[in-house]
Parts: C-alpha cells; sequence; structure tokens
C-alpha cells in the first residue's frame, strides 16, 4: 500500500525523549574503567553512543589511546573476558543510575500528543538491554510517556544498531502500513544509521543528545549564539549520517512530521 502520511514514530530514549545530553550511559562507562584503573573521559565515553551497551564497551577498548592505556594497566590488549567483566559491572550500576536521568527532554509530552492527534502510534528502541529498560519505561510512565510499544537491544536475536531490526520491530508490532510511512528519531549516528537501513525517514536531534552533551540548565544558559555553535558539529555529524532532517529537540518534530507528510503526498520516499 501506497503510504499517504505518516502513521508511526519511532523514538530512541537517552537524548531523545528522557535524559537531555545523555548522560546516564555516559557517566556509567567513565565509572567502569575507572574501576579497572583506566581512565576515560566523558567525551571518549560518548564516541560510540546508540550501540548495545556490550558492543560500546568492546568498541570503546578497540579505541587507540584507550587500548594504549589499558595496555599500560594491565600488560595486554582487552580481550572478550574483559569485554564481559566491564559489561557485567556496567549493568547493575546502569540500572540503579537510570532513574536519575529519566526526567522528559522539555516539550516532549506535548510534541508526542501532538503526533497522537494526527493517529501517529508511537514506538521506541533503545541501546540500553532489557534490564534497564524494565528500570527505564515505569519511571517515564509515571512521567507521562507511554510508547505504544518498546524494544530493547537484546530483545532481538538479529541485534541491536546500526542494524535495523529494532526499528523494523517496532513496525511490525505496530502494523504500519510501510516503512515509507515510518520515521525513526534519534540523537545518534548508530540510530540514524537504524533507520536509514530500515528504509525509514530519519529525523537527528542535535542539541538534546551525545554530540553537544549538554544537560537542560547548561543548555539554557546559553545565548542564542552559543546554542547555534555547540549545534553545529552536532548538525553536520547527524546530516553526514544521512539524517533526512537535523532539528534542535523533540519539541521541533511536529512540523517535520508534516513536511514528511507533504512529500508523502508527492509521491516522496525516503
Amino acid at each position: 500500500m501506497t503510504p499517504v502520511s505518516v502513521d508511526t514514530v519511532i523514538f530512541d530514549w537517552a537524548g531523545t525523549v528522557v535524559d537531555f545530553g545523555s548522560f546516564a550511559p555516559t557517566q556509567v562507562m567513565v565509572d567502569v574503567f575507572a574501576a579497572q584503573g583506566v581512565p576515560i573521559t566523558l567525551a571518549e565515553a560518548r564516541g560510540p553512543m546508540g550501540l548495545a551497551k556490550w558492543d560500546h564497551i568492546q568498541a570503546l577498548g578497540r579505541e587507540p589511546s584507550i587500548a594504549a592505556r589499558w595496555r599500560q594497566r594491565h600488560g595486554r590488549p582487552m580481550g572478550t573476558d574483559d569485554v564481559d567483566a566491564l559489561y557485567a559491572a556496567f549493568m547493575p550500576l546502569q540500572v540503579e543510575r537510570v532513574g536519575g536521568y529519566s526526567a522528559l527532554i522539555p516539550g516532549a509530552l506535548d510534541a508526542i500528543a501532538a503526533l497522537r492527534g494526527k493517529g501517529i502510534r508511537i514506538g521506541s528502541c533503545s541501546g540500553y538491554p532489557r534490564v534497564v529498560m524494565d528500570a527505564l519505561v515505569p519511571l517515564a510512565a509515571q512521567r507521562g510517556y507511554r510508547p505504544d510499544c518498546v524494544v530493547a537491544t537484546d530483545d532481538l536475536k538479529a541485534g541491536g544498531r546500526p542494524g535495523p531490526w529494532m526499528a523494523l520491530a517496532n513496525m511490525i508490532e505496530l502494523g504500519s502500513r510501510s516503512v515509507a510511512a515510518c520515521v525513526k528519531v534519534d540523537d545518534t549516528v548508530p540510530g540514524i544509521a537504524e533507520g536509514l537501513a530500515a528504509g525509514m525517514w530519519t529525523v537527528g536531534l542535535s542539541a538534546s543528545g551525545n554530540e553537544v552533551g549538554l544537560d537542560w540548565d547548561a543548555w539554557s544558559a546559553l545565548s542564542p549564539p552559543a546554542q547555534a555553535a555547540a549545534c553545529r558539529p552536532a548538525q553536520d555529524i547527524l546530516s553526514q549520517a544521512g539524517a533526512h532532517y537535523v532539528v534542535r529537540t523533540i519539541a521541533d518534530l511536529p512540523a517535520v512530521i508534516e513536511d514528511i507528510d507533504a512529500r508523502l503526498a508527492r509521491g516522496e520516499r525516503p
């Protein structure tokens, strides 16, 4: 069936709908590496954001400067057993702390209400595993966010990002007419790659997510020119990743959906 309007929007979680600046996963990464005697910066921890957390840890261990620090501390390269151990330390800390970063991004509820007013179904997926999502989802619900579908990175045998599987699982669960009627919204490059691999429209978020990495108070304290300057690298990164649109936060999404609807009505496809 040829779609004439968007019927499904699939959101990432941290940095997209909750946790302005995407701090919950990155700070825990810093802490678990430090516990192994290998310091990493918050900026380094943000590098592979969007991947499943085991893959995120492995990617950090392969980054040349971190790999050198690991080898200096432990006398050998980081191996699979080390990634397993770091992941085992990461998980309980992430579950413990995710609630502290569960505040909704300003404008999220209004934007989602506008989408629901158009009959759009709300999906979601994350680089978080199910055990973390089971802690986060009820907290988000208490704040008013209740997506129609939640897919965690370890729910599917096929794996997570940058593959299309979580986005497609949302589409199947929610009964979308076509991938061209679906929009994937994310603040990371792997999340944009996920949507593109699924054949969906993609929207990158520059201000609220991983690339800028400021919390709401720090972001709000910036002057408009400083905000524009802070967003520019994130806009470039997400655009170069192939995002069809890049806006600052989820609050800007309803206007994007209207534009996609107009493009679909003209026969355009992602």
